[in-house]
């Protein structure tokens, strides 16, 4: 499009390519892509638009990659979660609206751990772009906010949000990470992989683009991480700890049952997302 075309050309256009290839929302994807480049919000760039403004350049280039189902929150380098702009690209999976249902039980859990004590040790369990991780230590003074990940690629990009942050971050696997903290951490939050091995997702951008290690969580029921993150749960907190972890919809009752049939939890409850779905279930370790 180069810069000498105008902005409201570019957008339409933009727009009607995104839309033909099934991008889902084609003309917001456009803004954001020329909010990206232009440097300005998406707002300022209807007002452009309004206004006459040149198109910027590269903007066709970065199109043609959201038509061929590239994340936008790759091409834009930033992924939007809660109040934060978390950094992200190829290795690691982008945070989803639905996962701020786990940041809020994680971040109440720990404002409740801190009103009771003056402080509180949280953990995140497979913690990715760091998103979960990051919105609790940012929004929860009193905490002191751990992180693991098994994939280099993911930890690196999560490196850079929670460092800032004050949060310590290990590489390593969920299973047997945080020795030194068992039995004295409050609250433990997960998103663990949790697509079962046959569900392949539908979108492009979550088959083609996330790391196949942030979504599959083992076994025909995809319940071999989440099985893994209750029992380190179990061993890392203290009597009266909060576990919260995400899953698909279809994983409602099995992680109901998980909880219940492992002994020594109590308050079992699951948790809507915005769209109405199971999304979380939690639990408090017996005192």
């Amino acid at each position: 499009m180069g810069t000498t075309a105008e902005l409201s050309a570019a957008l339409h256009a933009a727009t009607a390519r995104l839309a033909a290839a099934g991008v889902p929302s084609p003309r917001v994807d456009a803004e954001l892509l020329a909010a990206h480049l232009l440097d300005v919000s998406r707002g300022r760039v209807g007002a452009m638009a309004l206004a006459g403004a040149d198109a910027p350049a590269g903007l066709d280039e970065l199109v043609a990659e959201r038509a061929r189902r590239a994340p936008l929150q790759h091409l834009t380098g930033v992924a939007h979660f809660r109040h934060l702009d978390l950094k992200v690209g190829p290795g690691v999976f982008v945070p989803r609206p639905e996962t701020e249902t786990l940041a809020q039980l994680g971040i109440d859990a720990a404002r409740a751990a801190v009103a009771a004590s003056g402080t509180a040790t949280v953990v995140d369990l497979g913690t990715g772009s760091g998103a979960v991780a990051a919105a609790i230590a940012s929004e929860v003074p009193g905490t002191t906010v751990y992180a693991v990940e098994l994939s280099e690629h993911a930890a690196a990009w999560a490196e850079r949000n929670l460092s800032p942050l004050g949060v310590e971050l290990r590489v390593g696997d969920l299973r047997d990470a945080f020795a030194d903290l068992d039995g004295r951490v409050d609250v433990v939050v997960s998103n663990p992989p949790y697509i079962p091995a046959g569900a392949v997702p539908n979108e492009p951008e979550v088959r083609d683009h996330d790391p196949e290690l942030a979504l599959y969580g083992g076994g025909a029921d995809g319940m071999e991480l989440p099985r893994a993150v209750e029992s380190t749960a179990r061993r890392l907190l203290v009597p009266g700890g909060y576990a919260a972890i995400e899953h698909a919809e279809v994983q409602e009752r099995a992680m109901r049952a998980l909880f219940e049939q492992a002994g020594g939890w109590g308050d079992v409850a699951g948790h809507l997302d915005l769209t109405e779905r199971a999304r979380c279930t939690s639990a408090r370790l017996s005192g």
